[in-house]
């Protein structure tokens, strides 16, 4: 209850530091035309008072880590005025009796941004960017990836807390040879996709890999993501971190330009669009190891994803170079837990002979077999996976069938009796 009434009392304050901006706004503007006034008014404030505005903020991104919350969402008129936390999956509002406006929202949100930050919102209606709180006594930082967009004409913004933790690669619970796929030190190129929906989990697993070979191998790793997410300290590599909008304006020319800065890896927080994809088949052709991201559920549906993303004159070249320099595919979804978190479900595919003839001769579908029966080295499918999970009582059959990407072969495996009762039948 104390931390109600200190949340309540904050969103006052916050309330009555705003109050003389609003005042001061005309009342026949909106969208873009009002924020660009606000941006006015809040760069004649001192910076004390934009300091303190921040600061109100901040606590509500601090109690994040206490209330075990992946990401905040305020701002515009979805929120109702109210702070949104989702926790272990579900997202719900901190009830208070208080409210910040549409209004207060918006200027509570410029705040966080500097001038060039709010044209490129202004501009593209969307600003991508990374955020950082002082932890108190300490030297580290609590950095989030945050995303500012348009919602009838207001802001919104959603924050996600980057963990400052980076999962020990024994917990990704790989076989040794996937492992080894995965180090520079036994496959000095290659191509290795993690893939999922937003949220998933894909950059906790690339920064896990990252680390393993950080501590492992010495060489040179250049990250390209939007935002930065961890920021990783040197070790045994040099690392080097760079944002798309802030220290390159693309994915594509962080990755072109990433080739002439002498790489053993190449990290690219995401394939999302056909131009990144192409650059990511080409540094790994020049014979470089990459590591990426795509939205994409499973090992099947990446392949086609990659192949479908350019022209049909040109899909028989891509798959000839994606069998050449695919090395793994993790697809990976975080599933509820019978504890009420969640624990990783996921799909590894290691592209063996069998699976580059597969992917040349466009038999993509062949792959799900292939993945079901490479057990030996460390293949499974999403639907195996899940029953491990099932089998260790970690999740429900609820569960592992409303997660599961092929749901006859789900049901084959919670109820062999049943199917086998119903094969004697048939015979």
């Amino acid at each position: 209850m104390e931390h109600l009434k200190d949340s309540q009392a904050r969103l006052k304050h916050i309330s009555s530091m705003l109050q003389p901006l609003v005042q001061e706004l005309p009342k026949t503007l909106s969208g873009v035309e009002l924020h660009r006034i606000m941006s006015q008014l809040l760069e004649g404030q001192s910076e004390e008072w934009r300091l303190e505005l921040q600061a109100q903020l901040t606590y509500f991104l601090e109690r994040m880590e206490v209330l075990e919350a992946s990401d905040i969402d305020i701002g515009s008129e979805g929120s109702n005025g109210r702070i949104w936390y989702r926790i272990h999956g579900n997202k719900a509002p901190v009830e208070l009796e208080d409210t910040l406006s549409v209004v207060e929202m918006d200027l509570l949100l410029l705040n966080l941004l500097m001038s060039k930050q709010r044209e490129m919102l202004f501009e593209k209606r969307n600003f991508d960017f990374s955020h950082a709180v002082q932890r108190d006594n300490s030297d580290e930082k609590q950095r989030f990836r945050a995303d500012m967009y348009y919602e009838m004409e207001h802001l919104a913004l959603n924050m996600r807390r980057i963990e400052n933790y980076i999962r020990p690669f024994k917990d990704l619970e790989l076989h040794p040879e996937v492992g080894r796929a995965l180090s520079l030190r036994y496959y000095q190129y290659g191509l290795t996709l993690v893939t999922g929906i937003t949220g998933s989990g894909k950059s906790a697993t690339l920064d896990t890999i990252i680390d393993a070979n950080n501590r492992s191998v010495e060489a040179h790793v250049v990250i390209v993501a939007s935002p930065i997410e961890m920021v990783h300290k040197s070790r045994k590599c040099i690392i080097r971190h760079r944002e798309v909008g802030r220290d390159v304006w693309s994915f594509k020319e962080g990755v072109v330009q990433a080739l002439r800065q002498d790489p053993d890896i190449i990290m690219i927080g995401e394939l999302r669009d056909p131009e990144t994809i192409m650059s990511a088949l080409e540094i790994t052709d020049s014979g470089h190891k990459t590591f990426g991201t795509l939205h994409t559920s499973s090992a099947m549906e990446t392949i086609d994803r990659i192949v479908g993303e350019t022209e049909v004159d040109e899909q028989e070249r891509v798959r000839n170079r994606l069998a050449d320099v695919l090395t793994c595919i993790i697809s990976q979804k975080l599933v509820p837990s019978l504890d009420g978190k969640r624990v990783l479900a996921k799909e590894v595919l290691l592209v063996t002979p069998s699976v580059k003839a597969a992917i040349r001769n466009n038999n993509v579908g062949e792959i799900y077999q292939m993945l079901m029966e490479g057990s030996s080295r460390g293949m499974f499918t999403m639907e195996q996976d899940l029953f491990r999970l099932f089998n260790r009582g970690l999740i429900s059959g609820e569960t592992a069938m409303n997660y599961c990407n092929n749901k006859k072969r789900m049901y084959q495996l919670l109820n062999p009796s049943t199917v086998n009762k119903l094969n004697s039948i048939l015979e």
